[in-house]
């Protein structure tokens, strides 16, 4: 049994600079989720991409993202954070070598997947050290730079691709944005060695290998016949793959029940869905995240019918992130309120999605960016009101054996949602256009699926528990150490 440290060297004295060196390998995985998006008429350009090709490269790489999560913590908890995060980078950095070398879109669909995986390893891990390197009266501080950096990376991201698009850099297209990561990576894994320390739990749990085969097997019976469906016309077996996702649900439920009796740690405890707040959190973050993929579909719009550049797309979609900045501010106090201000928050985001479709539908082919802008600022300001609640509100309601599994489904929902969204709205929006529909026509009928979904997520957020949201306080440095930190789930959330 390992022995505890001195009080006085629990934390990491350069834990500062090793948060910097971490974030700068979680703003990567930012850079290759989002950046893809600027790219997808390029690609289907020169890499003779279907639309449905596209689709995998963008949903493989969240899903194979969210199917890896969970495991990823409890690898890194059993043996060793550090030395897990380090091998995710690694793998990730060569990866996106070989993502920017594609010669096809077959390759570049699978190159995705596996810098998805990588990617897992590696981000479970960032908020699991904090919570073991920072003392209690530091921790908000720093999750704090945590959140900033994902909010400066979901605008920068495709900023930085629409910059590296326009500049075509010796010729290689849309290559450097993923050899951009190379430089990066090496720089990270320079700086980890040089400035982090490693960590494990003492009491690390088995993983669940079979809840996660039957987990990702439900998932995958659902999008892959709605991403491949159209292209193949829908045969009759599609249906029966996708009426095939609850038969597999049930069955993992079974297991799960069957896993925790047996007295061994579950992929997800089945008294866990019995929390209100997490049922609550589970169903709004499928159905709200899948509406934050319209991004699919404006950015291939503005490019392929209105005629934007690359960077010209990008620029049109930072009145986004300036709602999310405007609320920020606000959003501390005001998400005390918990459930009202989810709900609030979904509607919030269908007005301005439902702005954003007006002004498609009435300036056509002559659209302008300030056209745009109401829309996408009221949608930034409904994105901040509703996403940073729900999370503090499951974290608020969820008792506390439950708390950090709660929060590591939630946001392993997060991703799924995601990968759901990019199938669903890429189903509706290619679909139309592939089918001979107008492209205005078709972009619209995407963007309303979106209002949609945000309409079902306000109701949804009705399940989410009431009242004041009530926070735990930190545990004393004296009962965290590097041996023994905070549960994986809770360092996912």
């Amino acid at each position: 049994m390992p022995v505890p440290r001195p009080a006085s060297e629990q934390y990491n004295p350069r834990r500062w600079a090793a948060l910097v060196v971490t974030m700068a390998a979680t703003v990567m995985d930012l850079i290759d989720g989002t950046v893809l998006q600027v790219a997808l008429p390029t690609l289907r350009r020169e890499l003779h991409a279907s639309s449905t090709q596209l689709e995998w490269a963008m949903a493989g790489y969240t899903l194979a993202f969210a199917s890896g999560m969970i495991t990823a913590s409890r690898l890194g908890d059993r043996y060793g954070r550090l030395k897990v995060f380090q091998a995710g980078l690694i793998a990730f950095t060569l990866t996106s070598l070989v993502t920017g070398l594609s010669v096809n879109p077959e390759m570049l669909v699978a190159v995705r997947i596996l810098q998805g995986a990588c990617a897992a390893l590696m981000v479970p891990q960032v908020l699991a050290m904090l919570r073991v390197e920072f003392p209690p009266v530091e921790q908000q501080r720093a999750a704090t730079v945590y959140g900033l950096t994902f909010s400066i990376g979901g605008v920068g991201a495709p900023l930085l691709g629409g910059l590296l698009l326009d500049a075509d850099l010796f010729g290689l297209s849309w290559r450097p944005i993923f050899f951009v990561n190379v430089p990066v990576g090496i720089a990270a894994l320079i700086g980890t060695v040089l400035l982090c320390r490693d960590s494990r739990s003492e009491h690390a749990s088995t993983t669940d290998v079979r809840g996660l085969v039957l987990a990702t097997a439900a998932v995958l019976a659902l999008l892959y016949p709605l991403v491949e469906g159209r292209t193949l016309d829908w045969p009759w077996w599609t249906f029966v793959v996708m009426a095939g996702c609850p038969v597999l649900l049930w069955f993992f439920g079974r297991y799960e029940r069957a896993v925790v009796a047996r007295g061994h740690t579950a992929l997800i405890d089945p008294a866990l869905l019995r929390q209100r707040a997490a049922l609550g959190g589970l169903s709004v973050a499928v159905l709200f995240f899948a509406g934050a993929a319209y991004p699919v579909i404006l950015t291939v719009h503005l490019q392929s019918t209105v005629g934007f550049s690359p960077l010209h797309t990008a620029l049109t979609m930072v009145p986004a992130a300036v709602g999310v900045g405007l609320f920020s501010p606000f959003a501390t106090k005001l998400r005390q309120l918990g459930r009202p201000l989810a709900v609030v928050g979904c509607l919030v985001l269908a007005l301005g999605m439902g702005l954003t479709t007006l002004a498609v539908v009435r300036y056509g082919t002559g659209l302008h960016s300030w056209q745009l802008i109401p829309g996408l600022l009221v949608g930034g300001v409904g994105m901040s009101m509703a996403s940073g609640v729900l999370i503090a509100t499951v974290l608020a309601k969820t008792p506390g054996h439950h708390v950090g599994a709660a929060a590591g489904l939630v946001n392993t929902a997060i991703q799924i949602g995601t990968a759901s969204g990019v199938a669903l709205l890429g189903t509706v929006y290619f679909g139309l256009l592939d089918g001979g529909h107008p492209p205005i026509r078709s972009a619209a009928t995407g963007l309303l699926v979106v209002v949609g979904l945000y309409l079902l997520a306000a109701p949804a957020a009705m399940i989410l528990p009431g009242g004041r949201l009530v926070f735990m306080a930190a545990r004393p440095p004296q009962q965290q150490t590097p041996q023994e930190p905070a549960d994986a789930g809770a360092a996912q959330a």
